[in-house]
């Protein structure tokens, strides 16, 4: 496998665009497209949340019972939930708009949104928008980046990544956009994501490779506790690789999940470290577990305690709140056996061990947090299993940003 340049243009017959559409934001980019000169299969995982969002509940159908997909559209600014049978009728409205221009079919059309939720959408900027999306793709990697631009919200940086690796004696690329910075707590994955490739697959492998793989990636991410309304992550595949088609799970079948593992935790990672207001990655590895789902737990507990969070922001090495975040966590351990360590990309402190805290240095561990990236790595000592968690620090700018976020 082979890291590359690009995002969502990356793979063959793909294409994109972001414009300026004033949905709701002025001055900058608020609609994207993505497109695939030919028809793909698609897989998607939606948001959990009891109440969804009329574009969730459009893509589910598309997923589903659909021939094929084609064509996204996705605006930032208004999310379009919480806003009944209108909401839903300007879902299929953008897609026909989307077909018309295209020349493919409705159903073929996937529709996303991220923003304030209880607005109507104005149709008629959407179907503006549309038109000017259409004139703009390109299938170049500029093209894919304003793309990713153009669906953020309070996000600062957009997030996007892609690799090829080869099946068959092809070349096959997976690549992909996201958005997301707050309203983050998984229980699928919070955001808006995007992947495309050109690999041939069968639908019912790729969207269990895509379920399964969420549970490690996505939803082992959390910036503030809330899953979203619009939670949706979907792959688009055109089988353009020309790749023998996948339709078992055989050595090719494991090297596109390792694929769209890699992809799916940088992009969840990326998230994490974009936080609303964040100023540090903070991820906590939990080791030597007595089983993998007691390590997600542990892991998951630590990352969103909001007392680590802060300690984090203030560069205060407590391990008792890491320690109360990991007791708490539902998974019973002997707290006099785990050890904790406090690292960066440089140096890692031993802080607890056998149950008491160890002589470390303050200083030198303040000035561990004090890193873009922070991890706390917990030894177990009950097994074999491990998972990886990843949030932010919660700092001021949190509480400013959504105090004020409809303004």
């Amino acid at each position: 496998m082979k890291v590359i340049d690009g995002g969502i243009t990356a793979a063959k017959g793909f294409e994109a665009a972001g414009v300026e559409a004033g949905i709701k934001y002025q001055g900058r980019k608020d609609m994207a497209l993505i497109y695939s000169r030919k028809p793909c299969r698609a897989a998607g995982v939606f948001t959990s949340n009891v109440v969804k969002a009329a574009p969730v509940l459009w893509d589910k159908e598309v997923v589903a019972h659909s021939p094929y997909a084609q064509a996204v559209v996705i605006n930032a600014g208004i999310a379009n939930a919480c806003t009944g049978k209108q909401g839903y009728e300007c879902c299929s409205k953008t897609a026909q708009a989307a077909a018309e221009h295209l020349q493919i079919p409705a159903d073929s059309v996937l529709v996303a949104s991220t923003g304030v939720i209880g607005m109507q959408l104005p149709q008629d900027k959407l179907n503006a928008g549309v038109k000017k999306l259409v004139e703009a793709k390109a299938d170049t990697i500029e093209a894919g980046q304003i793309a990713a631009e153009a669906i953020m919200t309070t996000d600062t940086v957009f997030k996007q990544a892609a690799v090829t690796f080869e099946i068959g004696g092809k070349t096959v690329t997976l690549g992909g956009m996201c958005k997301g910075s707050g309203m983050i707590h998984p229980n699928m994955c919070t955001m808006l994501c995007f992947l495309t490739s050109d690999i041939a697959i069968s639908k019912e492998l790729m969207q269990e490779a895509l379920s399964e793989n969420v549970v490690d990636t996505f939803n082992m991410v959390s910036i503030d506790g809330d899953t979203s309304t619009n939670d949706t992550l979907v792959v688009l595949a055109n089988g353009m690789a020309e790749n023998p088609e996948i339709t078992s799970k055989n050595e090719d079948y494991d090297k596109f999940v390792e694929a769209l593992n890699y992809i799916n935790t940088t992009l969840a990672k990326k998230m994490a470290g974009d936080g609303e207001g964040a100023t540090a990655l903070f991820e906590t590895k939990v080791i030597n577990a007595a089983t993998k789902e007691d390590a997600r737990r542990l892991s998951k507990s630590v990352i969103c305690s909001s007392l680590t969070k802060a300690a984090i922001f203030g560069h205060d090495a407590n391990c008792g709140r890491i320690l109360c975040a990991l007791g708490y966590s539902g998974v019973d351990f002997d707290p006099e056996k785990i050890e904790l360590r406090l690292e960066n990309k440089d140096k890692s402190i031993l802080i607890y061990k056998d149950g008491v805290m160890t002589d470390y240095d303050e200083e030198e561990a303040s000035q561990i947090l004090a890193s873009e990236e922070v991890r706390a790595l917990v030894d177990m000592k009950m097994g074999t299993a491990q998972a990886c968690a990843w949030g932010c620090d919660l700092t001021y700018d949190y509480v400013k940003i959504n105090a004020d976020y409809r303004s």
